[in-house]
């Protein structure tokens, strides 16, 4: 029986092997209230993309303008200025970023993969990006990665471990010593980044958040 607390949200999941197990585990549940209450205290306000907010471009604050009528893409950086302008009618200025974000992480992750993957002999099958809290990466044993597209609000040594992690696994789907010392091999700062997602992996959460289970890696 497990009882979840999303952290940008606070809905409450809980879990049952079976379903003839649900009412022990809403028992199990009602035995929770006080780690309930503690988790939800720590749940910060979601944060709808759109123009007039301010977002953590891959770990930069950036502010967010709409830029009206047509510019030379949709969205637009200015990395010097750190902004990012959207073009377009304002109705579609939430969708126009996200699909921005998503297409830059994208980008992001791929060129990293193929080249750790380089890096220690090994290939992957596919690449996708999820719409989810669960996990912020995964490797299955059909060699098919999938990231979470918050990642590219974390700085990029942060996205590039989560990364690392998840390559690594094609060689050891494990958390063993090998494993291990292959991730630092490909990225030395695994530690570090480790503790910044264990410190602001939360945050990354709050941004257009979808119902799930709380990131983990």
């Amino acid at each position: 029986m497990i009882v979840k607390v999303h952290p940008s949200t606070g809905e409450v999941t809980v879990v049952a092997p079976t379903e003839r197990g649900l009412s022990h585990a809403l028992d199990f549940a009602r035995g929770q209230k006080a780690w309930i209450a503690r988790q939800r205290a720590r749940v910060l306000l979601p944060v709808v993309l759109a123009p007039g907010m301010r977002l953590p471009f891959r770990g930069v604050s950036h502010d967010v303008r709409h830029g009206g009528g047509s510019g030379p893409a949709p969205v637009v950086r200015d990395a010097t200025a750190q902004v990012l302008w959207v073009h377009g009618r304002a109705e579609h200025a939430q969708r126009r970023l996200a699909d921005f974000l998503k297409r830059e992480v994208r980008l992001l992750i791929e060129a990293q993969v193929m080249e750790y993957a380089a890096q220690i002999g090994v290939s992957p099958a596919r690449i996708a990006l999820r719409d989810t809290a669960s996990r912020w990466g995964s490797c299955s044993a059909a060699r098919v990665f999938s990231f979470s597209w918050r990642l590219i609000f974390a700085p990029d040594f942060v996205r590039d471990y989560v990364v690392a992690h998840e390559v690594a696994h094609l060689k050891e789907m494990n958390h063993g010593p090998r494993f291990w010392k292959l991730v630092e091999k490909l990225h030395p700062r695994f530690k570090e980044a480790q503790k910044w997602l264990r410190v602001h992996g939360r945050s990354l959460q709050r941004y257009a958040p979808k119902s799930s289970a709380p990131a983990k890696l």
